[in-house]
């Protein structure tokens, strides 16, 4: 049995339309008809024989198999990228100018940032780590070319890397005290893990205060480490020394996005390979 091959540029469809949520932003994204990108899908579940979205009334999601064609696309589509690259793409020379919010895993960033370095020796990354609305705002100023960080509820803006949940921790031997307001060590006011925090204890009846704040992860996680107080953060960045605590409301899931400058510097596929390399080395 001859296995077929799967067409790039059908892979390419449907991975801008789990990125961007929907078949009518993918044809945004790739200057296509919603029913084009629709029948590239189509053309592409037709060869599995297996379904890659569940499309509901107004958005899609992938399936089981979606999810695992999903990894396996995007290392296809950057692989193709590379080759390119190498043969047909001129130097890239200059600057890039990168915001990455704290709680993005630093041991995911650094090897994206040297496979990056590698790749376009010429180009000069210049990276700010901040807080994910004032790196969005430095962007809508044009002091950024792109940013890595959290997007808000409801919001459409920016490319998903991935979707992590967001849990309460604390030290090991942290004891939760109902009689008196929970502690909480925070990041200050407008971060969104905050408000949904605070948002989440006070719809259960909960009393807190913020005992600790700290405009970096790492200060909030050591106030948590020593403990002093709990805090939240994104499960796949918890450090050690800090463990879920489970009686506590949920606090959902929350999106880390790539944002783009309008005109950002250098050709999309920077952004493309970044992403790649960023997925590649958390596992996603």
């Amino acid at each position: 049995m001859r296995v077929p091959d799967l067409d790039l540029d059908l892979l390419r469809g449907f991975v801008t339309v789990a990125e961007r949520g929907g078949f009518t932003a993918a044809g945004q994204v790739l200057g296509l008809t919603q029913s084009a990108i629709s029948l590239k899908v189509k053309r592409l579940e037709e060869l599995l024989g297996k379904p890659v979205f569940t499309r509901g009334a107004k958005q899609v999601s992938l399936t089981r198999e979606g999810e695992t064609l999903l990894t396996y696309a995007r290392r296809m589509l950057a692989l193709n990228e590379e080759a390119v690259r190498r043969f047909v793409a001129p130097p890239i020379a200059g600057r890039l100018r990168l915001g990455v919010a704290d709680h993005f895993v630093p041991r995911h960033l650094a090897p994206a940032l040297a496979s990056f370095a590698r790749t376009w020796p010429e180009l000069r990354i210049e990276v700010e780590v901040g807080r994910s609305h004032e790196l969005r705002a430095a962007l809508a100023r044009e002091e950024l070319d792109l940013v890595l960080g959290k997007r808000r509820d409801g919001e459409t803006e920016g490319r998903v890397i991935f979707t992590e949940a967001v849990v309460w921790v604390a030290a090991p031997d942290f004891a939760l005290a109902r009689e008196r307001p929970l502690p909480l060590a925070m990041l200050p006011q407008g971060c969104m893990f905050r408000d949904r925090a605070l948002t989440a204890l006070a719809r259960a009846g909960i009393a807190a205060e913020v005992v600790y704040t700290s405009p970096s992860l790492m200060g909030i996680a050591a106030a948590a480490q020593a403990g002093f107080a709990l805090t939240v953060m994104g499960r796949a960045g918890l450090p050690e020394g800090l463990v879920e605590l489970a009686e506590l409301p949920p606090l959902g899931t929350a999106e880390m996005c790539l944002f783009s400058a309008p005109n950002p510097a250098g050709p999309h596929y920077l952004a493309d390979f970044l992403i790649q390399s960023l997925c590649d080395g958390a596992g996603l």
